[in-house]
């Protein structure tokens, strides 16, 4: 048996079995390659709507189709072996029903061999929760600043920094938790608050830009590698490599005009057609 195949990917259960423990490290992934590269560091690979705005120039996460994650959840699931993979149900594709919202999750899971969708909201999703668990759909949820819904918050801004909103907060914690969701996002929420609600919720936690007591944390990948121009004040980049594309491009377009690329060592020379042809001449033997 080779040791790729002998590798079990993480499934749901195991990382709800992370809650209080050793923190889950998370981060989102579009492609195969970039899936390949994190997968042995990550407990989980978040194929997020926000490769919207990442890798296809939308202003926000909103016009994301439901075909487009698919495609990407393909290329990840191809690309890892070991971190459960969680698949962004998009704007508009669980919302109006339970019933479209398990006709479309069944659909993600069967096309792609993810393990789990996310979708956003609290008290008011705890029916559609509890209606895709109930039929085998795992499902991680997504509160506090929730990017769906941009156009009723105005902005993406933080959330519960006043103590009078955390009723909310807590109340949307619970509702999924009771639903059955396996783990929860939590969004842009103030540390203090964000902190309260891992206490109080039996799931794991996944913090972004809430509170270093979360269960796990999860980052958008480009962000941390300082591919994005312009990244929220909870990212820390870890590298700078949209600096180092530029030098690496500069260099490129300067040997291509200058003709000192593509060089002897990159081209292929001709082939002697004589040697090419004729047998190789036999060594004598005693």
């Amino acid at each position: 048996m080779s040791v790729q195949s002998q590798i079990k990917r993480l499934t749901a259960p195991a990382i709800a079995r992370k809650k209080g423990g050793e923190p889950i490290v998370a981060l989102t992934a579009y492609h195969a390659h970039t899936a390949r590269i994190i997968d042995p560091f990550v407990d989980l690979l978040l194929v997020g709507d926000s490769l919207g705005m990442v890798m296809h120039g939308y202003e926000t996460t909103v016009p994301v189709p439901l075909d487009l994650m698919i495609r990407h959840a393909q290329a990840v699931v191809r690309g890892s072996e070991r971190g459960l993979v969680v698949v962004d149900m998009p704007f508009g594709t669980y919302e109006e029903s339970p019933q479209i919202a398990f006709r479309n999750a069944a659909r993600v899971l069967k096309e792609t061999g993810a393990g789990a969708v996310k979708l956003e909201g609290g008290v008011h999703m705890a029916e559609t929760i509890r209606y895709l668990t109930d039929r085998g759909i795992p499902v991680m949820a997504h509160i506090g600043m929730t990017p769906q819904s941009v156009n009723v918050f105005g902005s993406f801004k933080a959330q519960g920094r006043r103590r009078s909103e955390w009723a909310k907060f807590e109340e949307d914690a619970q509702a999924i938790s009771d639903a059955g969701a396996f783990a929860v996002v939590v969004e842009a929420l103030a540390e203090l608050l964000a902190a309260r609600i891992t206490r109080q919720i039996p799931i794991p936690t996944i913090g972004i830009g809430a509170s270093a007591e979360c269960d796990g944390q999860v980052l958008v990948l480009e962000d941390l590698l300082g591919l994005s121009p312009r990244v929220p004040k909870f990212v820390k980049e870890y590298a700078q490599l949209g600096e180092a594309i530029r030098d690496a491009v500069s260099a490129y377009a300067d040997d291509v005009r200058t003709r000192s690329f593509p060089a002897d060592e990159n081209t292929y020379p001709m082939l002697d057609e004589e040697s090419e042809t004729q047998p190789a001449p036999k060594t004598a033997t005693r």
